[in-house]
């Protein structure tokens, strides 16, 4: 009897063995993930993904809009440098606005140029505005503070006429009338900052101001094609200037030319200036808050003699005159027209206006994101139809619909 029960354990755990056999030769014939294989270079994509479609099946869409930039540009161009500097004129309290400024010009071009960049102040930086700004720039950073006589009334001014202008001009609302700051800014960018000790190191600028937006990448270096070029002075916006603010400017620059007929350059862009061979000032001027220049034409004798004789004028301060009407006219006298440069591709914007690259092709290669219908070039307030005239040169492609 116990025999018969041993037995009839071994088949029912014989049964039990082959029962569990079957379930796990059943779940081993589950197939396996199919994974896309390597496909070599050329290879047919047919013959190397399983989930090629077959012939007349729809095909899937792309899921990512194609793109012929396969490489990113190379985080620093390769090549020589310019004796270059980016220059900005501000306050401790203009910190994060300049940040924001500095953010637009590394991203969208020093990143790839490491050049240097110069602060100045009529006060010390402290130390807060040095390490942010020193952290954001590529290349070395300058601080400079500016010398009380480049910052303050001439000897030659009478206070009490220059008090009685700006009241005046408070009660017109003119812009800046009341400012005494806003006129030494003016004066000292139109006959100083070249000549600030840090800048002295330097042959070409470019001018950043607080607050500045650019909207385009710029995959070459702007000082170099100045300097290949044979360009002395450039801008991205033109237009007119507030007629209030400078009623005896061009008397001024008459009484200039009368005096030193020898800075005048032939073939230079009075047209731009002026509507009847110079006898009056049509107001045209570049908006001077964006400027790649040479430090050493400012420095030549022909400015300086320039900057001296509005100085005396005393239209600084009797006035409002700005920096951006004193530098244009320079440039438009004392410069061969081909020795002025229009940044087209240079997209720009300072409050409230806008540079945004006129041609549809230009702004989508270059990553741009400025709005066309932006654009103030051919708007009837700006002058950069008239330098575009005075120039004989061919505007560009697509303009007539951003006027």
């Amino acid at each position: 009897m116990a025999g018969h029960q041993r037995y009839l354990r071994y088949i029912i755990f014989a049964l039990i063995c082959l029962i569990l056999l079957f379930f796990i030769s059943s779940s081993s014939s589950v197939p396996s993930a199919q994974w896309p294989s390597y496909k070599p270079d050329g290879a047919n994509e047919a013959e190397t993904s399983p989930q090629s479609p077959k012939e007349g099946q729809e095909q899937p869409k792309p899921t990512t809009t194609p793109s012929d930039n396969k490489k990113l540009p190379p985080a620093t161009a390769p090549g020589d440098r310019m004796n270059a500097t980016f220059v900005t004129l501000a306050r401790n309290s203009d910190i994060w606005e300049i940040a924001k400024s500095i953010r637009h010009v590394e991203d969208r071009f020093n990143r790839k140029f490491n050049y240097d960049w110069v602060f100045l102040n009529d006060d010390d930086f402290d130390d807060e505005f040095k390490k942010v700004t020193s952290a954001l720039v590529s290349g070395k950073t300058k601080y400079g503070k500016i010398p009380k006589e480049h910052w303050s009334f001439p000897d030659f001014i009478d206070q009490d006429r220059a008090a009685k202008v700006r009241e005046e001009m408070k009660e017109k609302k003119i812009i800046y009338g009341d400012s005494i700051s806003y006129r030494h800014m003016c004066r000292y960018e139109s006959g100083f900052f070249f000549r600030h000790p840090l800048m002295l190191d330097y042959e070409w600028y470019w001018r950043v101001e607080p607050s500045i937006e650019l909207y385009c990448d710029i995959g070459y270096d702007t000082f170099k094609f100045m300097s290949e070029n044979n360009k002395k002075y450039s801008f991205v916006l033109s237009l007119y200037e507030y007629v209030e603010t400078i009623p005896t400017l061009w008397d001024a620059v008459k009484n200039f030319t009368a005096t030193y007929p020898q800075h005048v350059a032939e073939g230079n862009s009075m047209k731009f200036l002026s509507d009847d061979d110079g006898k009056t000032y049509n107001h045209c001027h570049f908006w001077s808050n964006f400027e790649i220049g040479n430090l050493n034409w400012l420095r030549s004798e022909a400015y300086i003699d320039y900057f001296n004789s509005l100085d005396k004028a005393g239209g600084f301060f009797y006035e409002r005159w700005g920096d951006a009407p004193v530098h244009s006219i320079a440039a438009a006298l004392m410069l061969k027209k081909e020795e002025l440069h229009f940044f087209n591709d240079i997209a720009y914007y300072h409050v409230p206006f806008t540079h945004c690259p006129t041609g549809e092709q230009y702004r989508l290669e270059h990553k741009c994101h400025c709005n066309p219908k932006d654009n103030f070039d051919w708007n009837g307030y700006s002058c950069t139809s008239r330098f575009f005239e005075t120039n004989g040169m061919t505007k560009p492609e697509g303009y007539e619909q951003e006027q």
